[in-house]
């Protein structure tokens, strides 16, 4: 749902006629029409409108950043960082490094980085992963799936549960070869290798 789509079914469900609603906007952003809006100020009227008890239907994750902070979540689980993989885990996360509820009203780009941020840093801290981009990167270390399907076998190599020169190999053996992986790839190796992770922390 976009946010212009909340914000008219939040109007509904609050019994707000138009009038009302534009005096709403008007209080809180100083503007009375939602297309002249930006991202942040319809995010303030969302915020408003829950206060006032609006409740949006919860389905799934939704928004623009949604998939990058749930793949995220997920790899710090198949890293064995978090316990709970689920989204109700992951928006809480969120919502204690935003002040935002859900995904769907994460509209601002440095709002979202608030998260992301966060993340990828307890990332690094938790399991070393290496988010750097130089000229000198192998090209098959360049998709994060890479970096953190590197930083699992790391972590594997610590708990003796692999031979710490045997990434290649492995990879070669439940996918293709390092050298012709694809973003498309790497997910079905890090979640063999998160299963082994958290197998061995326990």
């Amino acid at each position: 749902m976009t946010p212009l789509a909340a914000i008219h079914v939040a109007n509904k469900q609050l019994g707000l006629d138009e009038d009302t609603a534009r005096d709403l906007y008007q209080r809180v952003t100083g503007k009375r029409s939602l297309r002249e809006m930006n991202p942040a100020e319809l995010t303030l009227i969302i915020t408003e409108q829950r206060q006032r008890g609006f409740k949006p239907a919860e389905k799934g994750l939704q928004g623009p950043f949604a998939k990058k902070l749930q793949a995220l979540w997920i790899a710090s689980w198949n890293l064995g960082i978090v316990r709970d993989r689920s989204d109700a885990a992951m928006l809480s996360f969120v919502r204690r490094q935003t002040g935002i509820e859900h995904t769907r009203f994460l509209l601002d780009a440095d709002d979202a980085a608030k998260a992301i941020d966060a993340l990828k840093a307890w990332i690094t801290r938790e399991a070393g992963v290496d988010w750097s981009q130089s000229v000198s990167t192998a090209s098959w270390l360049r998709p994060t799936g890479a970096k953190i399907a590197l930083a699992q076998w790391q972590l594997l190599s610590v708990l003796r549960a692999v031979d710490a020169t045997g990434f290649r190999k492995f990879v070669f053996d439940k996918a293709k070869p390092l050298d012709q992986m694809t973003d498309r790839d790497w997910p079905a190796v890090m979640n063999t290798l998160g299963e082994m992770v958290r197998k061995g922390k326990t």
